[in-house]
């Protein structure tokens, strides 16, 4: 069984094929540069070189017929023929209330998702545009939907509810929804394997940290809180989103300014965050450098993320009455070694003490790291997360019937026997380049 499962952003679309039958990845890629010129794909085969191949894709359909078109090529492709596809998944950002889990695509589903776009502008939209892309190139499939905020459908009303007009949420479901939760049910699995615990007796406070940015307080294995909201704009310093600030300010700026509603979302959504405090900057390494450089600016959005993360772990761990684990993930969680230093000083109080040297060598997507320090209280991980792994599972089991809520339901990952070839693969040309590494790798009890 061969499925296809797509990740279609504003301006890229991600992809992966999994072979279910032989329990591997055969290839992954990212078209990047969609619908703004200078279109690119960088192609992945397992036990082969990455390719890059260059194809204006004015729109998500253009991208996705550049995908398949990949995965039949003579010379790159793993597959003889676009009909060997069983299933494609797809990653929507917002299900609202509606959806608990993962769901077979239908015409009203989508309808669902189109009526969420502005809860999620930056992602709902295009994710309605990869499916109808999908749909249009491999009508004869079943299409799947597995939404971000699934994963925290488990919050209770004092977690969820905001403190407003309580018809708001009668009449338009005005509450927080939490986003990210693919990636942060993966890891919450894969921490209780590290942990040699029953996942449902873990509690844990896991940091998704990207261009986008969520801290989970995981309680005897559900999401408890998480920080983004009714959008993903709530909650920590990211690459272009403000997070967390006084609500007064956009009215206050938008009859400053004259500022319109739409031209306001577009501010606190794309213009805020790292790029809003230093002026240039979205990714971290970029901020870095010029922190170092002596930006003042950067420097101080460099202090702000670290602060607000902190200020997170310390009130999830409170709520939750103390963690078994941290967790960081996502690819500035899986790589700023500075980040999580600075995001980590002065936590011994809570029982957090990393060892500094783990943390600096633990700086890869292909393995998972134990970065606590010798006498800390609480387990400290870098767990590189896989989205794609979480969706290829629901769309196989809603293919065979088996499917159900996380609570009910056991993914191959929580196996402590499972692998991920292709990440130990380019684990081992690593440690050749840097075996220093091998200190930081996580140990599974009993292993």
């Amino acid at each position: 069984m061969k499925i296809l499962v797509l990740n279609c952003g504003s301006s890229s679309a991600k992809y992966m094929v999994y072979d279910w039958d032989a329990q591997e990845i055969t290839c992954k890629g990212l078209v990047e540069r969609v619908t703004i010129g200078g279109s690119y794909c960088t192609h992945e085969v397992t036990g082969r070189d990455e390719v890059k191949v260059e194809r204006d894709c004015p729109t998500h359909r253009e991208a996705v017929n550049l995908i398949l078109e990949l995965l039949v090529h003579p010379q790159h492709g793993v597959l003889k023929s676009i009909r060997e596809i069983d299933a494609v998944g797809h990653r929507v950002v917002h299900g609202g209330e509606k959806f608990a889990k993962s769901v077979k695509i239908n015409q009203d589903i989508l309808n669902a998702f189109k009526e969420l776009q502005d809860t999620a502008p930056l992602h709902n939209p295009a994710n309605v545009l990869g499916i109808e892309a999908a749909q249009v190139l491999l009508p004869d499939v079943p299409h799947m939907a597995v939404m971000d905020t699934a994963w925290h459908q488990t919050m209770k009303p004092p977690q969820y509810m905001y403190a407003l007009p309580y018809e708001w949420y009668e009449k338009h479901q005005i509450r927080r929804y939490g986003f990210h939760g693919t990636s942060l049910l993966y890891v919450a699995k894969r921490a209780a394997v590290l942990l040699g615990k029953d996942p449902f007796d873990c509690n844990l406070v896991t940091l998704h940290i990207g261009n986008g940015v969520s801290a989970n307080a995981v309680k005897k294995g559900l999401s408890f809180d998480t920080s983004m909201g009714f959008t993903p704009q709530e909650g920590l310093v990211m690459g272009t989103r403000a997070g967390d600030f006084d609500a007064a300010v956009l009215t206050h700026m938008m009859q400053l300014e004259n500022i319109p509603p739409k031209e306001m979302g577009s501010i606190i959504n794309k213009k805020s965050g790292l790029l809003g405090i230093t002026g240039q900057y979205t990714d971290r390494r970029d901020v870095l450098e010029a922190m170092e450089k002596g930006d003042k600016r950067a420097g101080l959005a460099f202090e702000m993320e670290c602060y607000r993360i902190k200020k997170y772990i310390g009130a999830y761990a409170a709520a939750i009455g103390g963690i078994d684990a941290l967790v960081w993930t996502a690819g500035v969680g899986e790589m700023a070694v500075d980040i999580r230093a600075k995001s980590m000083e002065g936590l011994e109080f809570l029982g957090i003490k990393f060892d500094p040297e783990k943390n600096r060598v633990a700086r890869t997507r292909n393995m998972e790291s134990d970065i606590s320090a010798s006498d800390s209280k609480v387990k400290i991980f870098v767990i590189p997360t896989d989205e794609e792994l979480v969706m290829v599972e629901d769309v196989v089991t809603l293919l065979n019937g088996t499917y159900d809520v996380h609570t009910n339901f056991k993914y191959s990952f929580q196996d402590p026997q499972y692998r991920n070839k292709m990440r130990d693969a380019e684990l081992a040309k690593q440690l050749q380049k840097k075996p220093g590494m091998a200190q930081a790798q996580a140990r599974i009890p009993g292993q």
